[in-house]
């Protein structure tokens, strides 16, 4: 009974150190972020400018223009 007891001991003390699930929880914390971020940069896009194809518009004439951007 006291290797079975010391097995499970074992066990969860290695589960405890274990820090891979941390990671995860830290990237998808970092994603969540980043993606409020986009929403709330693209909103500002589209309240000021009037709409978002607006500034599609201007950034595929600043790519597909010679001269560049004005």
């Amino acid at each position: 009974m006291n290797k079975f007891l010391n097995a499970i001991s074992n066990s969860v003390g290695s589960f405890i150190k274990e820090e891979e699930g941390a990671q995860v929880v830290e990237y998808a914390l970092i994603i969540a972020v980043v993606s409020i971020a986009l929403v709330i940069a693209l909103s500002a896009l589209t309240a000021n400018n009037g709409s978002f194809n607006t500034f599609i518009g201007r950034v595929v004439n600043c790519l597909t223009t010679a001269g560049g951007c004005a």
